[in-house]
Order: structure tokens, then C-alpha cells, then sequence
């Protein structure tokens, strides 16, 4: 039986996946099992970066262990098409007011050029009434960027 294996992306092909999508899952180390979660990213073209809010095993895990492995992925609906990255690096707490403002502002635009519902700023702490621009404002969130990458798997169907 000969085992058909789902060819590599290049390098372009993956950073258009990733400036193309803005929803991913970030794996960390759990107690006994992987901890999974969703997250909305921002990509600048070098560093993904999110938006947690300041509450949840993620902030734990982060504090125990801040190695992650990064997926992000687009199928059709009917499978025909597909393909995913996954990036093992290392998340780093960004602290430094003028950097954390401006990635504040790129997840703003990133709201506003999809057109994302309001949901998606309770998924980031804030009340869904909110205005995308408090996040600029507020400090509700923490600001991470994903570094040192160590692995990058990037798959494609064709």
C-alpha cells in the first residue's frame, strides 16, 4: 500500500494562508493534556500576535510554560480544498506602551476591514455594545507575540 503524503506549502503560499485568515488555536502545555483555544491574530508580515484577555487556564499555562504550537487553517466546505500551518515557538508578553497601541489599533482595523460581528468583542473581555476602538483605549487585554520559532508545518491539498 503506498501512502500518499499531502505535499508542503512554500513560504509565500504560508504567509498568504496567514495574512488571508485571522482566527487560529493556540496549543499549550496542559497538566495532564493540551490545553486548546481559539484566539483572533494579527499579522504584520514577521510576528503573529493576540489579544488574551487576562483570565483563564490560558494565562496559567502561559505563566508555567509560554511554548505554544500555533494552527491556522482554511478548508472549503466540501474538503476540496485545504491547507494549515502549525508553528512551534514560544509567546512573549509585549509591555512596552507604544507597541502594545499600535497592535491595539491593527486588531481595530482587522475588525473592521472583515466586518466582524459584535460578538467577537466579547470574545475579547469587552461587552459586545462596545466600540472596536476601546481596545486602543483599555487595557483589558494582554498583548503576546509569537517568537522563536522553532518548527513550521505548512500543508496543502494541491
Amino acid at each position: 500500500m503506498n501512502i500518499f503524503k499531502i505535499p508542503k506549502m512554500e513560504k509565500d503560499e504560508y504567509d498568504n494562508l496567514i495574512k488571508e485568515n485571522y482566527i487560529c488555536r493556540i496549543a499549550f502545555k496542559g497538566n495532564d493534556f493540551p490545553y486548546i483555544a481559539p484566539f483572533l491574530y494579527s499579522f504584520d508580515g514577521k510576528y503573529l500576535y493576540f489579544l488574551p484577555t487576562r483570565y483563564g487556564r490560558k494565562i496559567e499555562y502561559f505563566n508555567n510554560d509560554p511554548n505554544v504550537s500555533v494552527e491556522i487553517e482554511y478548508y472549503s466546505k466540501d474538503f476540496s480544498s485545504y491547507n494549515f500551518i502549525s508553528l512551534q515557538g514560544k509567546l512573549e508578553e509585549i509591555n512596552e506602551d507604544n507597541e502594545k497601541k499600535k497592535i491595539r489599533s491593527d486588531f481595530v482595523e482587522l475588525i473592521k476591514k472583515n466586518n466582524l460581528s459584535p460578538n467577537v468583542m466579547a470574545a475579547l473581555g469587552y461587552s459586545e455594545s462596545d466600540l472596536p476602538e476601546v481596545i486602543i483605549q483599555e487595557g483589558r487585554n494582554m498583548v503576546w507575540r509569537l517568537i522563536e520559532v522553532k518548527e513550521i508545518v505548512a500543508l496543502k491539498n494541491s
